[in-house]
């Protein structure tokens, strides 16, 4: 046999067995690029308060390297760009929000796969706002059942499906025509407080009131969903699973830092065990899509 017709038999049998056992070509085989990952949003997006801080952000933002998209990204080996930042409204996705910031859209490419956020919350000052009237309510009634309610009444909840609904609508649809290859997901807000019962000392409210900020947190999370349908976006409710991990609940149990006693320096958010059931769910939506 000559050493030209050995060798071609050698190589063809050498073919039948990378193709037996699954070798490629080497072109075939070079690693493929890692998916695309964009994280949009507020506190709750960023992890605020949830140790440690990531230095790839300015630290007004309060972004942690253990929040969710953090978590996911490490999970499934993504490619992370992170530019959510505590306090965020839907107005900073298009406009730098501090010195040494961009607008969070930025971020946003043709070839982003994946981009997840959390917003709304800061819209109206919904959530800060809410909880400083009826803390003080509560101050100037002592003994009262209801008094942010009595005092209140609706006029916390219009602003969301006034104003903070149509900015969601507008900004998920925005998402979706800048990266237009992207899934895009948005949580729901955890529950922050119980549905019904006294709170105190953990969170300063008059026991009616629990019930009144649960109903405006339900608001916004219906708005939330809501545009989120509007604008073929996946929607991640988080109110089933959070129910009994309210900022009200003891430590180990609780996803959500109370006001009062809290473990980080960011209360009434997320904590470690918040930002990982995030993730939790939000993988899961990933999974199905």
């Amino acid at each position: 046999m000559s050493v030209t017709t050995g060798a071609r038999r050698w190589l063809l049998a050498a073919s039948a067995l990378a193709a037996a056992v699954g070798f490629a070509s080497p072109a075939a085989a070079a690693p493929s690029q890692p998916l695309e990952y964009v994280n949009l949003g507020d506190s709750f997006s960023a992890g605020s308060g949830v140790a440690p801080m990531a230095p790839t952000q300015v630290s007004q933002c309060w972004q942690s390297e253990q929040n969710f998209s953090h978590l996911i990204a490490q999970q499934h080996g993504y490619r992370l760009t992170d530019v959510s930042c505590g306090g965020a409204k839907t107005q900073d996705f298009y406009a730098p929000q501090y010195n040494g910031t961009r607008a969070q859209f930025d971020a946003l490419t043709p070839t982003t796969e994946l981009v997840t956020l959390m917003i709304g919350g800061n819209n109206n000052s919904t959530f800060a706002g809410a909880m400083a009237s009826c803390i003080g309510a509560m101050v100037s009634n002592p003994g009262a059942q209801a008094p942010c309610r009595a005092q209140y009444g609706a006029s916390l909840a219009a602003p969301i499906e006034a104003q903070t609904y149509p900015a969601l609508v507008k900004a998920l649809g925005d998402i979706h025509e800048k990266s237009p290859r992207a899934q895009v997901i948005i949580a729901g807000y955890p529950w922050l407080v119980p549905a019904g019962g006294s709170c105190f000392p953990q969170l300063p409210l008059a026991p009616g009131d629990v019930q009144y900020l649960r109903d405006l947190q339900a608001s916004l999370n219906d708005a939330v969903r809501r545009a989120a349908q509007e604008t073929d976006t996946t929607f991640v409710d988080m109110s089933q699973v959070s129910e009994g991990r309210d900022g009200c609940q003891p430590v180990g149990q609780r996803w959500i830092e109370p006001m009062l006693n809290a473990t980080q320096p960011v209360p009434v958010h997320p904590n470690a065990d918040g930002e990982r059931a995030l993730a939790t769910e939000i993988m899961k939506a990933i999974d199905v899509a």
